[in-house]
């Protein structure tokens, strides 16, 4: 099953995000409280799970929210889904709008871990629908 397996938010960008078990997301915002919010294209980033785990085997041994996502889903192969895509988790719909980033300082989590997977394993998406979320919710692929 596809489901969110983290949640992770923090206060100031470039940093590790810290894990709970629930949020909101705002329409149009995203993750009430976190620093990448805001009336923009990239909103709630998303990572999948066996990315990290395959990161960790590399000897990473990072924690969840360790490359600044906000999500991490099992089951879904994120950096293949096109942009426009939308995403159900739990009551609130996403839409990818970027694939990857391109990383033009190196932060706080690239000197932590050494590398950072999101330039092309992560993704970044749009709150279409908000709505309250937490740890264990449905993840869905919404077809057109």
């Amino acid at each position: 099953m596809n489901q969110v397996m983290a949640i992770c938010m923090s206060e100031k960008k470039g940093t590790a995000k810290q894990m709970v078990q629930e949020a909101t997301l705002i329409e149009n915002f995203g993750i009430k409280g976190d620093a990448h919010a805001g009336k923009w294209h990239r909103q709630v980033s998303l990572l999948a799970l066996e990315k990290i785990e395959d990161f960790n085997l590399k000897g990473a041994n990072v924690d969840f929210g360790a490359f600044g996502e906000n999500l991490v889903v099992s089951g879904i192969k994120l950096n293949e889904l096109p942009v426009g895509q939308k995403i159900q988790v739990g009551e609130t719909l996403l839409e990818v709008t970027q694939i990857g980033k391109e990383c033009h300082t190196r932060c706080a989590i690239y000197y932590r871990v050494g590398q950072c997977i999101m330039p092309k394993n992560g993704i970044f998406t749009r709150v279409l629908k908000g709505g309250n979320i937490k740890v264990g919710d449905s993840v869905v692929l919404i077809e057109e």
